[in-house]
């Protein structure tokens, strides 16, 4: 039995940072789940970094753009053909969010863009969906599961996600699933302290995961200089500027070591130039964003991984660099101890704390035999788990269990 039908919904998929979304999907598909891709808004052609992004953005239903003249034939099909639940489900729409007009407004586009959503998931036979993300993607998939009187469910993963309650209206949609996907035990904590305990039990901790094989390279032999290597989108919340300012420390007093950032984002140009004032030529190297095979290449060309958060919910990059054998330095915050346990598996350091990152690459990069330690222990935590086929499989049990309820 494959099981139901299911519409994964994402704001925008495939997306270089969302490629944990992409193996959850292969996952479950390699189990006989029957999984239509959508995406709010269609992946620019620049977003595609791979075959595998190309391949996903073919297959994928895009909500956005859509014709005016498809939006009217959806919205007068469900007015005229089902008109309670239609006018039911407009009213959960303006129920939903922060007060005042502006939010009104945008809920009324997600409203039009459900409709369409809707009709294209009632002529596939689609019998449950599932939201990645507190934001647009769960918006719209609530009201489609609304107007096809179908059951639907979301993934939490924090904590960016937490920081609009109110905007997201996140008691609200916990309250309207049929259950909710939470990635980490922090996560799963967040949202219940914004709902009434009754509905506790629709919270399940169902973790992101790798391939642990995909990652199984032998490291490389060691060299001269030690090389660092973080990899996510260039934004204040992912604390980089700390990150260059310790490598800043350790070149200053001579310490053989070199750093390479991997992504992009709005930070970019003042990281760029943080590191020219701070840095001699050569001791940064900014990539841009890459595909996950490149991403992979890297994994296995660099010896030390080094993740310097201010916020995180369980970081799929950090599990990769683990699956690797990589020793990592991580912060100690939010989700991320569910995965580094300091001193086993890897080190943690108190976030925005340059002088301790710093001591901490210190200790690793003068011990080759400690970054061997924790690279073993590392991925045998990876393997042990985080696979994704472990959370494909309890996502499937989960959907098989709830579908249509």
């Amino acid at each position: 039995m494959n099981g139901p039908r299911l519409a994964y919904v994402v704001a925008e998929y495939p997306k270089v940072s969302h490629t944990f979304v992409m193996r959850e999907i292969e996952a479950l598909r390699a189990l006989g789940a029957t999984v239509d891709t959508v995406s709010i808004r269609r992946t620019p052609e620049s977003g595609l970094l791979s075959d595998a992004d190309r391949r996903a953005a073919a297959e994928t239903f895009a909500v956005l753009p859509a014709p005016p003249a498809a939006v009217v034939r959806a919205h007068a099909r469900w007015a005229l053909r089902r008109p309670r639940r239609y006018v039911r489900t407009l009213a959960l729409a303006l129920r939903m969010g922060g007060p005042g007009p502006r939010n009104r407004l945008w809920q009324l586009f997600y409203f039009a863009e459900a409709a369409l959503l809707a009709a294209e998931l009632q002529r596939r036979g689609t019998e449950h969906v599932h939201a990645h993300f507190i934001n647009v993607a769960s918006s719209v998939a609530m009201l489609s599961a609304a107007l096809l009187q179908r059951s639907w469910s979301f993934t939490v993963h924090g904590p960016l996600e937490f920081d609009d309650v109110r905007g997201h209206a996140i008691p609200d949609k916990v309250r309207h699933a049929t259950f909710v996907a939470c990635i980490s035990d922090y996560a799963r904590a967040q949202v219940m302290r914004l709902v009434e305990p009754e509905h506790w039990d629709k919270l399940h901790i169902v973790r992101c995961g790798v391939e642990p094989e995909r990652y199984g390279a032998p490291r490389r032999s060691p060299a001269a200089t030690v090389e660092l290597l973080s990899v996510g989108r260039l934004a204040q919340e992912k604390g980089f500027a700390v990150l260059i300012a310790a490598v800043a420390e350790l070149v200053r007093a001579g310490e053989p070591v070199r750093l390479t950032l991997v992504g992009d984002g709005p930070e970019r140009a003042a990281l760029e130039a943080l590191a020219q004032r701070e840095l001699p030529p050569g001791a940064v190297t900014f990539t841009g964003a890459l595909g996950a095979s490149e991403v992979t290449a890297r994994l296995t060309e660099a010896d030390i991984f080094c993740l310097p958060s201010f916020a995180e919910g369980i970081p799929v990059v950090l599990m990769e660099a683990m699956a690797s054998g990589m020793p990592v330095i991580a912060t100690q915050i939010m989700g991320i101890p569910e995965l580094v346990r300091h001193g086993e598996t890897g080190l943690l350091v108190p976030p925005g704390r340059h002088e301790a990152l710093a001591a901490a690459v210190r200790r690793l990069l003068r011990d080759p035999a400690l970054r061997l330690q924790y690279g073993q222990a590392g991925r045998a935590a990876v393997v042990a788990s985080f696979d994704v086929r472990e959370a494909a499989a309890t996502l499937r049990g989960l959907f098989a269990a709830h579908a249509s309820r």
